[in-house]
């Protein structure tokens, strides 16, 4: 069986997660593909037994071209941010527009400044709400992953991703 996490990342932080969930994954599965959202065309996309997808949370949800070009401003700004390889190409509101639909399981998560959600809003159900839309059904309630004030990953977030995904993919993938 074949797993497919698309992720969106500005800083890198997302980019972990998505690596570390794929880990988590390849447990149960036979082939996991990572890939920057540029790189996940349809084929790729439509080929997989299970479609994990993954951005920053900007503005209260998913990132949009205004705040993803706030995000490289920052960046500039601050020796400490670095932009993603990938940073500059299309977001995920751009790959939704464009995705078919089709039944297929599929999985939600973001990551967010750790405070309370009603401040920080989740990008990971506007996400949901988006694959759902284009007729998957979600195997897991949309998860977050949290990153400090400093936007460094908290201490233990990339083991969670990783235990996450192992779950996932046991709810997809039958035991044995």
């Amino acid at each position: 069986m074949r797993a497919v996490v698309v992720y969106e990342s500005m800083y890198g932080n997302t980019h972990t997660v998505a690596e570390a969930v794929g880990r988590g994954l390849s447990e149960r599965f036979d082939e996991v593909e990572v890939l920057p959202v540029g790189d996940a065309d349809t084929d790729v996309v439509l080929g997989a037994d299970l479609l994990v997808v993954g951005g920053p949370t900007h503005v209260h949800g998913m990132t949009s071209r205004t705040s993803r070009r706030s995000a490289a401003t920052q960046a500039e700004a601050d020796d400490d941010l670095h932009l993603e390889p990938h940073a500059d190409g299309p977001g995920l509101r751009d790959w939704f527009s464009g995705l078919a639909r089709a039944e297929q399981p599929a999985a939600a998560f973001d990551t967010r400044v750790d405070v309370n959600p009603l401040l920080s809003g989740r990008a990971s159900r506007a996400i949901g709400r988006s694959l759902r839309h284009r007729g998957r059904s979600l195997a897991a309630s949309p998860t977050s992953f949290l990153v400090d004030k400093e936007n460094h990953l908290v201490e233990g977030q990339e083991e969670a991703a990783v235990q996450w995904g192992r779950e996932l993919a046991g709810s997809v993938v039958p035991a044995g």
